[in-house]
């Protein structure tokens, strides 16, 4: 019966996001909804875009193991992101009137850099969107009590999550994510209400966490702990900025100010309702101890959903499984849009033809980079399913790319009004230089890999605008004196 009621939610997903397809003539409609949203739908999409299956199943495991400063990356680090995006990004990009975040690198900086731009961003998105697909997977796992594997399920979760986002697009993620966050909100809390009735409140299981030093948030005073403690603030917090599915959301708005306060608003929500599943996962410890002990042991990932199956009736399994689902779909279907949609108009797009695209050629190419992209997540969510890596970790390694290769022209090109050509290709060269190799090599180092690409490419970019402006000088004088 739990399997029937989970499938008829999924089937009525689809049909949202099938309807919201009708609303779908070009390919601007496809990617910005037509600039029309409101506030509340931006501040629902910023919100379940980013409550995510790391936040239900990955963060709660990794605060189970470790302790609050383990989620110095999630969701402090998205949440500064969102805020950050908000306050000093937000309002300047939309008033550019682009169409992707890829475009901006082009007007900024020319072709070259727009592709390399693009490119990395959307590398940036496999393990985002892969750790939401596996999620999936490892629900459909417990659901069917193991008759469906993970990989089994992930197949499935991915085919879902296209078939509804391949053809509505933005309007698809607006529909759906709106009512995707109620089913979130209400079922999540609902489910909290049951735990912390079964676990005495909500205060013994806090005392529980304060014994048990789960609030240790600060690093030792040492520089080593102090600067891996910065290190994964900024990674998600700087590294996640130049995102397309940010952008989208906040360009698909009807106004700037929509804009700004969907993210931000959408971000302080994000903040506040993710110490949710945290209580969820904690009241384990005084429901089921053995049960907490049993899959802290097997997959800590697995313990929020077997508790719930374990000890609440049928009725508030389905209302979980049903938020659940709503979280990871929601996720999923934006984080699969957006790196599709800058592959499809910053990279494909010039090599296809140096001519413009016709507004339904270019929507028909952008719907095959969506079907191909998930190709690729798919792949890539069971290559790591072998490998062991955990939803939150998938989701960390995500924004290291974008970090050192995209941020910092992004942030000089909107407020250094000295920033050239030569200085984005000198901060992602120098970025990428100082980062890869260190991730082979020493990827437990002292000073993290990706924040030594990070300072790297703040060099770059300053040093090669600097040179390029002193040979521009140089080449003027040359000129004046023949």
């Amino acid at each position: 019966m739990l399997v029937g009621f989970v499938f008829l939610y999924l089937v009525l997903s689809i049909g949202v996001g099938m309807y919201a397809a009708t609303k779908v003539h070009n390919a601007r409609d496809y990617i910005t909804a037509g600039r029309s949203l409101p506030l509340y739908i931006v501040l629902a999409m910023v919100f379940a875009t980013w409550f995510g299956a790391e936040t239900v199943l990955g963060i709660p495991a990794t605060f189970m193991e470790e302790d609050l400063g383990g989620l110095i990356s999630d969701p402090f680090g998205a949440a500064l992101c969102l805020v950050l995006f908000g306050l000093f990004f937000a309002r300047k990009l939309y008033r550019m009137n682009l169409l992707t975040l890829g475009d901006f690198y082009r007007e900024r900086y020319g072709h070259k850099v727009e592709v390399i731009a693009g490119i990395a961003i959307a590398l940036s998105y496999l393990g985002w969107v892969s750790a939401q697909v596996t999620a999936l997977g490892l629900v459909f796992n417990v659901l069917s009590d193991g008759s469906i594997t993970q990989a089994q399920g992930i197949l499935i979760g991915a085919a879902i999550v296209l078939m509804y986002t391949l053809y509505g697009g933005m309007w698809s993620v607006a529909l759906t994510t709106f009512v995707q966050m109620i089913v979130i909100v209400i079922g999540l809390v609902y489910i909290s209400m049951l735990l912390a009735d079964m676990s005495g409140g909500v205060q013994p299981v806090v005392q529980h966490a304060v014994d048990n030093n789960k609030f240790d948030f600060w690093p030792d005073m040492n520089a080593v702990a102090m600067v891996a403690f910065i290190s994964g603030l900024l990674t998600m917090g700087f590294g996640s900025i130049p995102q397309q599915d940010v952008f989208q959301r906040a360009n698909a708005s009807k106004s700037e100010r929509v804009a700004v306060w969907g993210t931000v608003l959408g971000g302080v929500a994000y903040f506040m309702f993710a110490a949710v599943p945290l209580f969820m996962a904690y009241s384990a410890n005084l429901i089921d101890p053995a049960l907490v002990a049993q899959w802290l042991s097997e997959d800590s990932q697995k313990l929020l959903p077997e508790l719930v199956k374990a000890h609440l009736p049928l009725f508030a399994q389905v209302v979980f499984y049903g938020a659940l689902l709503s979280v990871i779909m929601s996720t999923a279907s934006g984080t699969l849009l957006a790196p599709s949609v800058i592959l499809s108009e910053n990279v494909l797009k010039g090599w296809v033809t140096r001519k413009n695209l016709s507004e339904r050629k270019m929507l028909v190419m952008t719907r095959w980079v969506v079907g191909l992209f998930s190709l690729c997540v798919t792949l890539y969510a069971l290559w790591a399913l072998d490998s062991d890596t955990g939803i939150h970790q998938m989701v960390e390694n995500a924004y290291k790319v974008t970090l050192v290769l995209a941020f910092t022209p992004l942030v000089a090109g909107l407020y250094w009004q000295r920033a050239t050509k030569q200085g984005a290709y000198w901060a992602m060269g120098l970025g990428v230089a100082a980062w890869l190799p260190m991730e082979f090599i020493a990827p437990e180092a002292a000073l993290p890999p990706q924040f030594a690409g990070f300072l790297m490419s703040i060099v770059g970019m300053v040093a090669g605008s600097l040179l390029s402006r002193v040979e521009n000088v140089e080449a003027k004088e040359t000129q004046a004196a023949e």
